[in-house]
């Protein structure tokens, strides 16, 4: 066969060949596994490190799920107003979630006592969530006072966490 360039441009083309191969096999890599660096690996699920948006674990790492109260108190801190600020923007961006807001005391004090404790938190999560256009009707309430601890023992560290309200994401309209 004979090249309109000649022989020597000819000969040139043919032993670039092989290098314009391999370099376009190390592109067609580069771009696989690009594309592979997005997609969520198991092992990034099973500890957390993933959230698909609008689900449960989105809201919980992007709002956070947890605010505390000091003792025998129902009050808003401004780092409790913060998150629940952030949980509005959650919630008013994902509206198809009804919440169930959970208030929970520690051990100290009576069952009675500290299940009308656990309402007044639940109640003033609510309040701060509705205030900021959340409607009322999404945000059920429920108060365990005591009997659900997440740290047991006889310390102020343990109290402190137990002192708490917790909203939780329901499932698309699993209202109740």
């Amino acid at each position: 066969m004979h090249s309109p360039d000649g022989p020597e441009r000819a000969a040139q083309r043919a032993q670039w060949r092989p290098h314009a191969a391999g370099f376009l096999a190390v592109v067609a890599l580069i771009f696989a596994l690009a594309g592979c660096a997005n997609n969520a690996k198991p092992e990034d699920m099973a500890n957390g490190a993933y959230a698909a948006p609008g689900t449960p674990r989105d809201f919980i790492t992007r709002a956070g799920d947890l605010v505390y109260f000091s003792t025998d108190s129902s009050e808003l801190s401004v780092e409790s107003q913060q998150t629940l600020m952030n949980q509005a923007r959650w919630l008013q961006q994902y509206q198809e979630h009804p919440i169930t807001i959970e208030g929970h005391a520690d051990e100290r004090g009576t069952r009675e006592y500290n299940i009308a404790l656990g309402a007044k938190r639940a109640q003033a999560v609510r309040n701060f969530l509705v205030q900021q256009g959340i409607n009322p009707a999404r945000i059920r309430t429920a108060s365990f006072g005591k009997e659900r601890p997440v740290a047991v023992c006889n310390d102020i560290s343990c109290w402190s966490q137990n002192r708490r309200a917790q909203t939780v994401v329901n499932g698309r309209d699993a209202r109740s």
